[in-house]
């Protein structure tokens, strides 16, 4: 349930409220909005607890939360998250745009393609160091040696870097070189990292599984917010059915669904999203179109020759075609890239 504080209801009032809700045995989250103050209540249902909220002082009204998923409901929060990471920023009205190659390959390779998705617009940089990959003969990553590439490129650039993040354990060691976990579509309901990830104080980009349902991608989001991280940012990247023109289907009605039941800002993936470069471009700008407060793409110098999803990567010509079209589009709706 959340409890509505009236307005200009003091510091006092507020801490004995969240002592209260602590002493009924559920957890307390404070959202302060501009004209008044919200307290979220979480738990299991308690008999009472109810009343026994109403009736605090400073308190204007209690209203059970509906949504399985509580934290990231609009009943509990309706003004829009914004998501914010050094120079990288989604959720609002700009458009955050996030590029570059799948894998982090090789020096010349992050620092050449980090150059060029600056100047097209990025604010954002990719490039797996850690690659999950269905077969275990796969290129596998650079693993830490990709981490510093990474930050290397970061530092001459100044864009946000934006990595995958497998494990718990690697938390430690990823955080001290990106400014962004990723949690990948494979890892969706991989409920120990979650709240891992949760617990760290990086922001994080939430990719949807290719089977999950939206209740079931938001409670996974869930997961990350109730361990105190409210840096959570949704990533569609296309979900698997039973059409074979594409790598995975991406369905742009999520963004317009999830906007109007999360607060959380909504990333699109156009790159897995199609499995195709030739489509990215259209769906990226159909993306933009749908209301996505941000973008994830694969770009890469020499597609032809990567170590991982070379098929569906645009080359450094394409991604300034694309960016220069999603500009056109995000003006006439009011927006920037």
């Amino acid at each position: 349930m959340i409890v509505v504080m009236k307005p200009g209801a003091s510091q006092r009032q507020i801490d004995h409220i969240i002592e209260r809700i602590e002493q009924l045995g559920l957890r307390s989250h404070v959202i302060v909005g501009t004209e008044r103050t919200v307290i979220a209540a979480l738990g299991e249902k308690r008999d009472g607890a109810k009343q026994a909220l109403e009736t605090g002082e400073g308190v204007e009204k209690v209203v059970p939360i509906l949504a399985p998923f509580k934290m990231a409901s609009t009943e509990v929060k309706q003004q829009r998250t914004e998501v914010k990471a050094n120079g990288l920023s989604v959720g609002g009205k700009r458009i955050g745009v996030i590029a570059g190659p799948c894998s982090v390959e090789s020096r010349e390779q992050i620092l050449e393609i980090a150059e060029i998705v600056r100047e097209a617009g990025a604010t954002g940089l990719r490039g797996g160091a850690f690659k999950p990959r269905t077969s275990p003969y796969s290129f596998q990553g650079l693993k830490e040696k990709g981490l510093q590439l990474l930050a290397e490129a970061r530092a001459k650039t100044g864009l946000s870097v934006v990595t995958e993040v497998m494990a718990p354990e690697h938390i430690k060691m990823v955080a001290g070189y990106a400014d962004v976990l990723q949690v990948g579509a494979r890892n969706m309901q991989n409920y120990p990292l979650l709240e891992a990830v949760g617990e760290s104080n990086l922001p994080v980009l939430l990719k949807r599984g290719p089977s999950a349902t939206m209740e079931e991608f938001l409670l996974a989001a869930e997961y990350i917010l109730k361990q105190g991280n409210t840096q959570v940012m949704l990533c569609e990247r296309g979900i698997r059915t039973f059409e074979d023109h594409t790598r995975f289907t991406l369905p742009l009605a999520t963004v317009p669904f999830l906007h109007q039941t999360t607060h959380l800002p909504v990333v699109v993936d156009p790159s897995h999203g199609t499995g195709k470069a030739n489509l990215v471009a259209t769906m990226a700008r159909a993306a933009v179109a749908a209301g996505a407060d941000g973008l994830m793409v694969e770009v890469h110098p020499d597609p032809e020759k990567a170590l991982s999803d070379g098929f569906q990567a645009l080359t450094p010509p394409a991604f300034r075609q694309m960016m220069a079209e999603c500009r056109q589009i995000a003006a006439a709706i009011g927006r920037e890239i």
